[in-house]
């Protein structure tokens, strides 16, 4: 189809919205089918390349299930513990963050079952160290049931929309997306926010699908991720939902690669790096908060985005660990 024959794709929030919440119940079952489980190692190398630290404050965007919120951390519990199996201090207690009022609200006390975004602007949530938002409550409640099967209460989830997080500026040392940025309806205002509430010297990681570049690989994966995949997915999910027509148009029509580094430039962030996974069926992009961005509040071009090494690429085999 030729661009000027090329149908842009829907990404109203209410669209969105009621398309993820008719496909919540399957929608993890779905993600690991469709992708021969090649979800969970995705989600796994991402982790392990940002690796925060136990005391790091985490916020996770689009979170869906909470897969990457989860598995995050996870990762800072086990960065957390002594050589003995006890926790250091810092990850017992948040990062020694004593929870206080904010913006004259009152403090949080542990994880509080799903937040709206009015009860969350109302609440320091100092104490949590990974926040994970979306505003697809059937899929937060099903995230919901999954951290309640873990000790402590670290993570809590908020009911908020990407383009308007009900958190303070310069609050998180990582702020991620995986699967979900190319669902907001305006990428630029989505990636802002991201920057906004992270801290000058924190990170910003974007995973997200990309069409491999290599023939013929690039070729067959274009037929399987057009003609294939809608069709099973939907035969599997069996309800009024398009999800699975929606997913490859809206990644055919989403900015990739130097695109989107770019475009993360533009938002405040330097050093900005994508690490192609499996040969470009995904890709992580991360970038670092510049102090200018703080400032200034707006971004700015920071140097030209680079490509991983062949080095950081990753291998054939799968290592278990968003939002597709």
């Amino acid at each position: 189809m030729s661009d000027s024959q090329t149908v842009v794709v829907d990404k109203s929030g209410h669209k969105v919205q009621q398309m993820f919440a008719e496909i919540a119940p399957k929608y993890d079952l779905m993600n690991h089918v469709l992708s021969l489980n090649v979800d969970r190692w995705w989600r796994w190398r991402t982790v392990r390349r940002l690796a925060p630290k136990a005391d790091a404050r985490v916020l996770d965007v689009c979170t869906g299930t909470g897969d990457l919120a989860l598995a995050l951390l996870q990762h800072m519990n086990k960065d957390g513990m002594n050589k003995d199996g006890t926790q250091t201090a810092q990850a017992a207690t948040g990062g020694g963050q004593t929870p206080t009022a904010s913006r004259g609200g009152t403090a949080a006390a542990g994880r509080q079952g799903i937040l709206t975004s009015d009860q969350a602007s109302a609440r320091d949530l100092g104490d949590c160290r990974v926040v994970a938002s979306d505003f697809c409550r059937p899929m937060l409640e099903i995230g919901e049931k999954k951290a309640s099967r873990l000790p402590g209460q670290a993570l809590q989830f908020v009911e908020a929309d990407s383009l308007r997080l009900p958190f303070p500026s310069e609050q998180f040392d990582l702020v991620t997306v995986a699967f979900g940025l190319r669902n907001v309806s305006d990428t630029a205002g989505g990636l802002r926010e991201m920057v906004r509430v992270s801290r000058p010297g924190g990170q910003v990681g974007v995973l997200e699908f990309t069409m491999p570049r290599l023939w013929p690989l690039s070729s067959l994966y274009k037929f399987y991720f057009l003609k294939v995949l809608p069709r099973v997915g939907q035969w599997f999910a069996k309800n009024r939902s398009d999800a699975y027509s929606y997913l490859p148009e809206s990644v055919g029509q989403f900015p990739q690669y130097e695109q989107l580094a770019a475009m993360m430039q533009d938002a405040g962030l330097r050093d900005v790096k994508f690490y192609p996974m499996t040969f470009g069926l995904a890709t992580l992009y991360v970038g670092t908060k510049s102090a200018a961005a703080s400032e200034t509040g707006t971004g700015g071009p920071s140097g030209a985005a680079e490509l991983a090494s062949p080095g950081d690429l990753p291998r054939s085999s799968a290592t278990p660990g968003g939002r597709s």
